[in-house]
């Protein structure tokens, strides 16, 4: 029993950190399955899509782009490069788990979310600080938070694309806004200096012209390609 009662107090200690994240999740969760009930997606299927693929931005813009016949080639560039950062994200967290088991690594990066990623970091932070001599990632501490967001963000997917057409446009109601102040709030956190400032503020102004004189998605291809440009030139300049 002694062994277990640290692992189970990270796992509750995750729980409560992620419980406020909750309630920002299902406004958007079942925002995102009204959208997809009005391109004929069932309750089941973008169940299925969100429990495949946990990242919300990229589920988004598939159902935006989603017509009949459906743009496949498109659809499949658009969301791999949305979901392009969990390169930088599963980088920056591999030193902290690869003293891990194969068990622990693969749903340690499935359920690498945005938000899940963020408060892991933190939380290796404040631990390195704590105890400087162990690893500071709590595997237990990371299911805490993910497995809750996980589970909330399907199920109420599901419930939006069931309930969503009853409501009618679940933007008079300002639902939308969730998900965006959720990222501003995760980006606020990541904020390190001014050295951060030209790639976001480019990638943002690029994103916001294309997303006006161009059609379907190509403000997120090219918004993420003129950061990473931007981050270029500025890794050459520093060299």
């Amino acid at each position: 029993m002694s062994v277990s009662k640290p692992s189970q107090h990270a796992f509750v200690e995750g729980m409560l950190i992620a419980f406020p994240l909750l309630l920002g999740f299902v406004p958007v969760a079942f925002m995102l399955g009204a959208e997809a009930a009005q391109k004929d997606f069932s309750s089941v299927l973008i169940m299925f899509l969100t429990m495949v693929n946990f990242a919300g931005g990229s589920e988004f813009a598939a159902i935006e782009l989603w017509t009949s016949p459906p743009a496949v080639l498109f659809i499949i560039f658009v969301t791999l490069m949305v979901n392009s950062r969990h390169i930088i994200m599963g980088a920056t967290l591999a030193p902290h788990i690869k003293h891990l088991p194969k068990r622990k690594i693969l749903p340690t990066l499935f359920f690498m979310a945005d938000e899940v990623w963020a408060l892991a970091m933190q939380d290796i932070t404040k631990q390195h600080k704590h105890t400087p001599s162990k690893k500071g990632f709590r595997f237990d501490f990371y299911l805490g938070v993910a497995l809750p967001l996980y589970v909330t963000w399907s199920v109420c997917a599901g419930l939006g694309a069931y309930y969503g057409n009853m409501l009618g446009d679940l933007h008079q109601y300002g639902l939308h806004m969730a998900f965006p102040a959720m990222f501003i709030v995760i980006l606020v956190g990541m904020w390190n200096g001014k050295h951060n400032a030209l790639p976001w503020l480019v990638s943002a102004l690029v994103a916001m012209l294309a997303y006006h004189y161009l059609p379907g998605g190509w403000y997120v291809i090219l918004g993420t390609f003129s950061g990473i440009v931007v981050v270029y030139f500025q890794g050459d300049s520093n060299a």
